[in-house]
């Protein structure tokens, strides 16, 4: 069997020291493997995003290791670490996080503009990847123009095109409605099943879990449960 994409060796995350001192994570290990989908749930306040946001490395586990395709992560640094980010991973969040008064094809040119990625080929893949959302005709509209779901389809578009190994996705439907979200969803199981990427949400929606792989329940910062889900 071929070894893990991501591994998570007794990982510990607290917060404030003494009195004050929350332990957010108290020892959780667990592998990905490539083009697995997973769904990490739980209650707010369970951990559940703080595992993701040391999955995704942009927070440091307070003890324990996380491999990424064998790599101890803990060996990363500066532009090194944020070059790795930016190459591997895609991110989906509920707020969007969208530059309002700038136009689509901006906001999803972003992360190759941080990757020292040249103007033209910024422009040819941010193009390609609205095309494939269905969005390459709002190109030039502003951000703000947009309807939610518009707006999740383009945040999706700029999480593609740096072609990531893994998107991380939390509450990647939280803001839609049900009609809307079921689109989203769709999109990014048939990113997961056709393209092989790796698909890691984050949810207290049981109904996406259900859709997942994998369903990993995390309780007071413990997995209580990490089980596959039937097909």
């Amino acid at each position: 069997m071929t070894a893990p994409l991501i591994s998570v060796t007794d990982v510990h995350k607290s917060y404030g020291r003494g009195a004050n001192r929350f332990d957010a994570l108290r020892g959780v290990s667990l592998d990905i493997r490539a083009g697995e989908s997973v769904a990490i749930v739980g209650k707010s306040g369970s951990g559940k995003s703080t595992l993701m946001h040391l999955l995704a490395l942009l927070d440091q586990p307070t003890s324990g290791r996380i491999d990424l395709e064998g790599t101890d992560t803990r060996t990363l640094r500066g532009r090194a670490l944020n070059r790795t980010r930016n190459r591997t991973f895609g991110f989906v969040f509920q707020q969007f996080f969208l530059t309002s008064g700038t136009t689509v094809l901006d906001n999803v040119m972003l992360p190759m503009k941080i990757a020292g990625v040249g103007r033209r080929e910024r422009k040819r893949r941010g193009l390609a990847a609205l095309a494939q959302l269905e969005l390459d005709d709002k190109a030039r509209n502003k951000a703000l123009d947009l309807s939610g779901g518009q707006k999740q389809r383009t945040v999706i578009a700029r999480a593609l095109v740096n072609n990531p190994r893994v998107i991380f996705a939390d509450e990647p439907t939280g803001n839609l409605d049900t009609a809307t979200g079921a689109v989203v969803e769709d999109i990014l199981f048939g990113l997961n099943r056709e393209h092989g990427i790796t698909l890691i949400v984050v949810t207290h929606d049981e109904d996406l879990a259900a859709r997942c792989d994998r369903r990993i329940l995390i309780r007071d910062g413990l997995i209580v449960a990490d089980e596959a889900v039937a097909a």
